[in-house]
């Protein structure tokens, strides 16, 4: 009985972990998203703030089939991840009225769920600095173990996912594109798996791009440059600069998928010129996001970073999982 309740805690706990990662995300003023200082025509904090809440449960059940992998209960191919994606969408689409908030950063917590289920359940659960996830190297070869034992049903799921979500700027994939109606049979009749549809589109989608190259945006650049930020700055700011530093190394996808590579790039140095005028922790840099925020909404959502919003919260995820609080 005592294991059966410090499992269900261990869930809940790590699940807890991954909403404080959104909410946190949210609630930072970067430019051109969604935060508690600005919001969009039709999208607003409380449908965000919604959203990490009613998600909640999925991640729990993630981290439960985590544990019963590690456990020798269940199969890594098994986990389901697939479903788990499209449970976690078909439950934040009902809670709120603010359409698609949540995608990406669901696509990317998924895996990280199930592999923090999986870490040792015989050691500490408190890692470096309190941490529910004591070694953040066995994580990321968790979600890689995860990732590459997808199957095509959980490609069928993620289909489904994205058309209870209806995510814009998708575009047409020039192999098993979303947006055909014969693709989901493909994906069965030629075994097409999850990390497979995101092979394809890697290139141009960096979420796609994180889950087949083992997260290294989130682990290699943004979560040292979070962790140190933390250090030294209040969380607002170094929330800001880390989204600035992610959108300046990296031109976000979504922007390129909806309004052109070249507008991303440009963007992209904008952010680095804010982050060389110190960013959200200056006079002067906070003036220059200002700037951007106005520059990036003159389009209504065409040059929201979003990628780099899921990016962020995927950062602030390790950060909460390794013990980070406000």
């Amino acid at each position: 009985m005592t294991d059966i309740v410090e499992n269900c805690q261990r869930s809940v706990d790590i699940s807890r972990c991954l909403q404080l990662a959104i909410l946190l995300e949210v609630s930072a003023a970067k430019p051109g998203n969604v935060s508690f200082a600005a919001g969009f025509e039709g999208t607003c904090k409380e449908h965000f703030l919604a959203s990490a809440i009613a998600v909640g449960p999925v991640f729990q059940e993630a981290v439960k089939r985590g544990m019963q992998i590690a456990n020798g209960e269940r199969d890594v191919s098994a986990a389901g991840l697939g479903e788990l994606v499209e449970l976690g969408v078909r439950e934040f689409m009902e809670w709120q009225y603010g359409g698609n908030t949540i995608l990406g950063t669901v696509m990317l917590f998924m895996p990280i769920a199930i592999a923090a289920g999986m870490s040792s359940i015989d050691e500490s659960v408190h890692g470096e600095g309190g941490g529910i996830v004591g070694d953040l190297k066995f994580l990321r070869g968790a979600i890689k173990e995860v990732i590459c034992n997808s199957t095509a049903m959980d490609s069928v799921h993620l289909y489904d996912a994205i058309d209870v979500a209806m995510p814009s700027g998708l575009n047409h994939a020039p192999n098993l594109s979303v947006n055909d109606p014969t693709s989901r049979q493909r994906l069965i009749t030629e075994n097409v798996t999850l990390y497979q549809v995101f092979d394809i589109a890697k290139d141009y989608d960096d979420i796609c791009s994180e889950w087949v190259r083992n997260y290294p945006i989130t682990f290699d650049e943004a979560y040292p440059y979070l962790s140190g930020q933390l250090g030294k700055v209040d969380q607002n700011s170094a929330v800001v600069n880390t989204f600035l530093k992610i959108l300046a190394d990296h031109p976000d996808t979504f922007i390129a998928r909806k309004a052109g590579a070249e507008k991303a790039k440009e963007i992209s140095v904008e952010a680095k010129k804010v982050l060389a005028l110190g960013g959200a922790t200056t006079v002067e840099g906070k003036a220059a996001i200002e700037k951007l925020d106005y520059n990036l909404r003159s389009a209504g959502n065409h040059y929201n970073p979003g990628t780099t919003a899921d990016l962020t919260a995927t950062t602030l995820s390790l950060c909460t999982l390794n013990g980070y609080r406000p």
